[in-house]
């Protein structure tokens, strides 16, 4: 006999979670999980940003170095 997990065994576990913390405190968790990923997501998209930034300048400073190799050297 399969072992899965049925259709009652997750409803039971959800009225057993609403019945333990209720409703306003899974939603307060809900909208305090939901403002998490979104200042998780606004701070990877700067990064993103600000990594994009050091790349450019690093990619500047080669073609800088290549154009005149003895700039270094004086």
């Amino acid at each position: 006999m399969p072992m899965g997990i049925s259709f009652w065994q997750i409803a039971i576990v959800v009225v057993l979670v609403v019945l333990l913390f209720g409703r306003g405190k899974i939603s307060s968790l809900m909208g305090d999980l939901a403002k998490g990923i979104k200042s998780f997501k606004k701070g990877m998209s700067s990064d993103d940003s600000s990594q994009t930034k050091i790349q450019s300048s690093e990619e500047e400073k080669s073609k800088e170095e290549k154009e005149d190799p003895n700039s270094k050297n004086d």
